[in-house]
């Protein structure tokens, strides 16, 4: 996939990378294939910039978006995969452009905070739409 779809997708844009430590991201034919990719624009346990500490505080997955789809995707509380299944289609369908943006908006100011503080743990942050 990475090498078929991904890397090709980027068009080789002045992007950064970031991953986490998780075995099945770190073979080492991927992570020769991120070096490549993008040099010294490698944030990973194996690569040029390591992976920070406490870095669910900077990974918008972690500390916004697993926990915003689990709330709604299970509000009415699912009975069945196929109901389980409709549930997260509809919760990932219905994110919008703006609530994106938020995301953004918010992660900056984490990287801003980290950078400055030089990465102390963050504070309770409340994540405000």
């Amino acid at each position: 996939m990475n090498t078929n779809f991904f890397i090709p997708e980027l068009n080789n844009q002045e992007l950064w990378f970031q991953q986490d430590g998780a075995t099945r991201h770190t073979a080492r034919a991927t992570i020769d294939l991120l070096k490549d990719t993008f040099g010294d624009r490698l944030i990973s346990r194996f690569g040029p910039v390591n992976w920070p500490p406490r870095s669910c505080d900077l990974t918008p997955l972690d500390y916004f978006f697993w926990g915003y789809v689990k709330s709604l995707v299970y509000a009415d509380k699912p009975q069945t995969l196929d109901h389980l299944e409709d549930n997260i289609r509809h919760v990932i369908a219905d994110i919008r452009p703006q609530m994106l943006e938020k995301v953004i908006e918010n992660w900056t100011s984490r990287l801003d905070y980290i950078r400055a503080s030089r990465g102390s743990p963050m504070p309770e942050i409340i994540f405000k739409m």
